[in-house]
C-alpha cells in the first residue's frame, strides 16, 4: 500500500498528486539504495513501456545519466518495437544503451518448441507462424480461467478455453523470456558493478504480476509503492517522450497485442487503481461503485480477486526457506 494513502494522495482521478515531490523523493531514494549496496550505478531493462521508462528516468535523476545502463532485450514474438522505443528513451535520457536480442537463447532453451507444443493441445493444427495470446475470463469473484486466442493466416481469430495442463505449460515456456532477460541484466550489473533496478509498480508488486526469478528479481524497486496512474503522472513530470507516455500498458510477451487488463487484472489500470485504493481504505463496494463507474457487484468481485491473488501469489514474494539441520 502506498505510504501516501493515509494522507489522501490516492493515484486515481479526482485527488491531487504531487508528481514533482514524488520524483525527487524516489530519485534520491534510488540513489541512496544503490549506494547502500556498494554499487556505483544502475542497470534497467527498458521496453519502452511506462514503468521501465520512469524507473530509468528516476535512476538518471538520482545517479546521473552516465551511471545508468538502459538494456534492451527484444525477442521474436514482440519484434523490434520495444527495443526501438527503448532506444528512443535512452537517447532522450542521455544514457548508454545496449541491445541484447534473446531469441536465439530462447530457441536453444526450448522456449518456442515448448510453447508450440502447449498451444497444439488446444489448436492441433497450430503453426508457429500464427500469432497468439492468452486472455482471462471476466472478473466475477469466482474461478478465473484462461483462453487461448490464435490468429490464422487469413486474419481470422479463434478463441478456445485452455485446460490447466496446457495453460501451465504455455506459461512456463513464456516465463523463460523474463528469466533470460534477468540473467542478462545481472551479467551486465556484474560487469559494471551496478545494481539491477526493477520496474514493477504497486499493482504488479502487490498482486504478484511478475515472474519469480524474472522481472520480479531486482536489487532496488523504486516504483513498487506507486500506483499506475502516479507512474503516468511522473512520466509527464520527467518529460519522457510522447511515444512512451501515450502508450497503454501491455504484457510484452505474446505475438498478438495483449493488454494487462485482458491477461491479468480484468480491469483497466484507471479502475484497478481505484479498486485497490478503495479496498485498502475499507470502502464499501456500494460506496466506491459510482466513483469507479462499476456496479457494486463488480466492485465486490474485484475486492475478492485482490485478496485471492495475494494468497495465490504469496510464494512469489517469499524468500528461500532455510531448513535447519538437527543439532
Amino acid at each position: 500500500m502506498s505510504e501516501n494513502s493515509d494522507a489522501g494522495l490516492e493515484a486515481p482521478k479526482g485527488v491531487p498528486f504531487d508528481a514533482a515531490a514524488a520524483v525527487s523523493r524516489l530519485a534520491e531514494g534510488t540513489a541512496a539504495a544503490v549506494g547502500g549496496l556498494g554499487r556505483r550505478g544502475a542497470v534497467v531493462a527498458v521496453s519502452g513501456g511506462i514503468d521501465s521508462s520512469v524507473t530509468a528516468a528516476l535512476s538518471v535523476r538520482g545517479l546521473g545519466a552516465e551511471n545508468v545502463l538502459c538494456l534492451r532485450l527484444p525477442e521474436r514474438d514482440v519484434g523490434s518495437r520495444s527495443s526501438d522505443l527503448g532506444l528512443v528513451l535512452a537517447e532522450s535520457l542521455g544514457t548508454p544503451t545496449v541491445e541484447e536480442p534473446i531469441s536465439d537463447v530462447l530457441e536453444a532453451l526450448g522456449c518456442y518448441a515448448s510453447r508450440d507444443e502447449a498451444i497444439r493441445k488446444v489448436f492441433p493444427d497450430y503453426d508457429p507462424s500464427w500469432k497468439h495470446k492468452l486472455v482471462r475470463s471476466e472478473p466475477t469473484g469466482g474461478i478465473t480461467f484462461f483462453s487461448l486466442v490464435v490468429e490464422r493466416p487469413d486474419g481470422t481469430q479463434e478463441q478456445r478455453r485452455m485446460p490447466p495442463d496446457a495453460y501451465r505449460e504455455l506459461l512456463a515456456a513464456t516465463n523463460m523470456k523474463q528469466r533470460t532477460r534477468k540473467l542478462l541484466e545481472y551479467t551486465w550489473a556484474d560487469r559494471l558493478s551496478y545494481a539491477v533496478v526493477g520496474t514493477p509498480n504497486l499493482l504488479e508488486y502487490d498482486q504478484g504480476f511478475f515472474v519469480k526469478g524474472g522481472d520480479g528479481l531486482a536489487d532496488v524497486k523504486p516504483i513498487a509503492d506507486v500506483y499506475k496512474s502516479q507512474v503516468y503522472a511522473m512520466a509527464l513530470e520527467l518529460g519522457l517522450p510522447e511515444q512512451i507516455t501515450s502508450q497503454r500498458p501491455t504484457t510484452d510477451t505474446f505475438s498478438l497485442p495483449q493488454t494487462q487488463e485482458e491477461f491479468f487484472f480484468g480491469f483497466p489500470y484507471e479502475q484497478m487503481d481505484l479498486l485497490m485504493w478503495g479496498h485498502e481504505q475499507g470502502l464499501d463496494a456500494a460506496e466506491l461503485a459510482p466513483r469507479v463507474e462499476l456496479e457494486p457487484k463488480q466492485v465486490e468481485a474485484a475486492y475478492s480477486e485482490i485478496e485471492r491473488r495475494r494468497v495465490a501469489t504469496e510464494y512469489l514474494q517469499a524468500p528461500a526457506v532455510i531448513v535447519e539441520a538437527a543439532r
